[in-house]
């Protein structure tokens, strides 16, 4: 009977990355190729591995240009990794055939940080959520209009407003629009991609509790991309920390807020504006050089910023390992 208590207990995991990696080539000029021959590219996703469980929101944080929404658009095939494994379903999405990988973007959806650049503007609302009804041939005309009106008013739009255009509306209701059609064709994944950033705070409070409710209505799961760490404590279950294309700290997020462990993630939460004063952490300034992507140092990248590097750190890469039940570290000093 306990066996049977713990497997129900137990998350389901619904996707599993694997050793993801996205290396953007940089292009030379005939010139410059003649110079140098060497072959560079941009490592924004470098052996990522994590799992998203079925149910909850994983949030990807870290500074711009970490590689957190390389990774989102990367497990959707939106960006053509270049190695690694995406799991969901029991297959792997990278290797799926083009009718295969449009049967599987059913079930995975995202929604996008600027509202009004992702909806197509001479499109009206009606148009934009029934696009990808239309593209995977869900149900009939009258069947369509009706799923359309039901989703505007799912997200808290009047249907009466299904004939107008994207510029009419307000951000929020832009971004509401963007999750009514990412809602069409009732997947199991959404990947939200900075998707309150570009809100006032005010809309920003809404639209994460709209989020919240769409999940409990419609047993949905989110990968939350975001550099806000206040948003994230808000809506997420488990938090992933990114630095240099690197995964280097994940866990759930009362455990995350409380307990950092990882140097890279204690200076970004001192980092955190916090209105309780006696709850304010001394600030830990970050020092010494900001690598690129392009050349990333080699041992630990957080090696060249951080305060506590020993040698190994600095020839060395430090693999993810378990610290605690579901508190996994990318660091020396914490797993040595």
């Amino acid at each position: 009977m306990l066996d049977v208590l713990n497997t129900r207990l137990k998350p389901e995991p619904l996707m599993e990355i694997k050793k993801l990696k996205k290396h953007f080539p940089i292009k030379k000029s005939f010139i410059e190729k003649l110079k140098d021959r060497t072959e560079l590219s941009v490592q924004a996703v470098d052996d990522v591995s994590f799992t998203i469980y079925k149910g909850e929101t994983l949030a990807l944080v870290g500074e711009s240009g970490c590689g957190k929404s390389t990774t989102g658009r990367s497990l959707l095939r939106l960006i053509e990794p270049t190695d690694g494994e995406v799991i969901f379903d029991g297959r792997n999405i990278l290797s799926l055939q083009k009718q295969e990988l449009k049967d599987i973007r059913k079930e995975l959806q995202i929604v996008f940080q600027d509202p009004y650049a992702s909806l197509h503007p001479r499109m009206t609302v009606r148009e934009i959520i029934m696009e990808p009804l239309h593209i995977h041939k869900v149900g009939t005309i009258v069947e369509r209009e009706k799923q359309v009106e039901q989703l505007m008013e799912v997200v808290g739009l009047s249907a009466k407003m299904k004939d107008r255009y994207p510029h009419e509306f307000s951000g929020g209701q832009r971004q509401r629009i963007g999750i009514a059609k990412a809602l069409a064709l009732k997947p199991k994944i959404i990947v939200c991609d900075e998707a309150v950033s570009a809100l006032d705070v005010s809309v920003q409070a809404t639209i994460l509790n709209l989020l919240k409710d769409l999940q409990n209505e419609f047993q949905l799961t989110y990968l939350f991309i975001s550099h806000d760490l206040g948003v994230v404590k808000n809506i997420s279950s488990r938090v992933g920390v990114m630095y240099l294309g690197k995964l280097v700290e994940i866990a759930d997020t009362n455990t995350l807020f409380t307990n950092p462990r990882h140097p890279y993630t204690q200076a970004l939460l001192s980092a955190r504006p916090v209105i309780d004063k006696e709850k304010q952490i001394e600030r830990i300034v970050l020092e010494g050089e900001i690598p690129t992507p392009i050349n990333p140092p080699k041992g630990c990248r957080f090696h060249t910023r951080c305060p506590f590097k020993t040698e190994q750190c600095m020839t060395e890469s430090p693999e993810m390992a378990e610290v605690e039940k579901g508190h996994s570290v990318a660091c020396f000093l914490v797993n040595n």
